[in-house]
Formats: structure tokens, C-alpha cells, sequence
């Protein structure tokens, strides 16, 4: 693993830019964060190597493709040793309707997020789950009714304020 950089505002910048449009072009990415072409581009390039930028993928619109339901599944393991953690994550790591999966404090341990075609859809993902035998107590869903805004930036420049130089 390569040695964390030191991120400046422009580093934060740049990625800030680039997470709500990762098409834009080097110079309208420049213009925006006040850099000629060439260094924003070094920039760029180095953030990429360090491994800051993971990759670049395009927000599909999928109530253009059909209908689909998102549901939020609560789960609580039988038990709570590593090996309990590590079987349960892995079996659901495969599974492409679980999209997120986020290991919580509280009174679950488990926070899924599902996107399926429908109900029925759902549930026999979560009885073949179920089946398999990887841990699960008990587990309680939550369907999406409406999704008045999804981000999909985080407020970089916000969390993370550059230090002055």
C-alpha cells in the first residue's frame, strides 16, 4: 500500500469535482478548480495512484428500466464472535441485490441495503439466505416508500478542510 498523501484544498477540490462528475473534462476540471490543464492533470494522476480515487461509474436511472424495491434489512447474528462476522459478510458479499452492507452499533448488527424487483423477489433472497445457515437471528425490513433525494457525493471540502499551507 502506497504512503498516504497530504491532501491540499486543491487536492480536496479536485475530488470533490470529480465525485459529482467523474466525465468532466481536464480543463473544465482545471477551470473549476482553479489550476491550468497540466497540474490539474498531474493531480489527477497522483490521486489516482494513491489510491484516493477508486474508479469512475455512471448513475443509471432505474426507474427508467422498470419498477424495483429497495429495502432496508436489519439483522441480528445468533452470535458474536469473529468468525460469526466474517461467514456472514462473506455470504452476502456475493449476493448483487445487497448493494450495501454496513456492520452497526446498536440494537442489530447488521444494516443491508436491497434493491429487488418486488417483493416476492426479496423474500425468497432472504429465505435462500435464510437456508444457508450463516448466522442469522433474526432480521426485520423496511420498504422504501419514496427516495425524495439520493446523494451520491460526499461534502468532501466539508469533512475534511484543508489545512493552511
Amino acid at each position: 500500500m502506497l504512503p498516504a498523501l497530504k491532501l491540499d484544498r486543491l487536492d480536496l477540490r479536485i475530488l470533490a469535482q470529480l465525485q459529482r462528475n467523474g466525465r468532466m473534462t481536464n480543463v473544465d476540471l482545471a477551470d473549476a478548480v482553479g489550476l491550468s490543464a497540466s497540474p490539474c492533470l498531474s493531480r489527477v494522476k497522483r490521486l489516482e495512484q494513491a489510491g484516493y480515487i477508486d474508479g469512475y461509474s455512471a448513475r443509471i436511472r432505474m426507474e427508467m428500466l422498470g419498477d424495483t424495491l429497495t429495502v432496508f434489512t436489519q439483522v441480528t447474528l445468533t452470535d458474536h464472535h469473529r468468525e460469526d462476522f466474517t461467514r456472514f459478510e462473506k455470504a452476502v458479499r456475493d449476493i448483487d441485490e445487497i448493494i450495501e452492507c454496513h456492520l452497526v452499533s446498536g440494537g442489530y448488527d447488521y444494516l443491508l441495503k436491497v434493491v429487488t424487483r418486488g417483493v416476492n423477489q426479496y423474500q425468497v433472497l432472504m429465505e435462500d439466505l435464510l437456508e444457508r445457515d450463516v448466522g442469522i437471528e433474526k432480521y426485520f425490513s423496511f420498504i422504501v416508500i419514496k427516495s425524495p433525494f439520493i446523494k451520491t457525493h460526499y461534502p468532501i471540502e466539508k469533512l475534511f478542510p484543508a489545512e493552511p499551507s
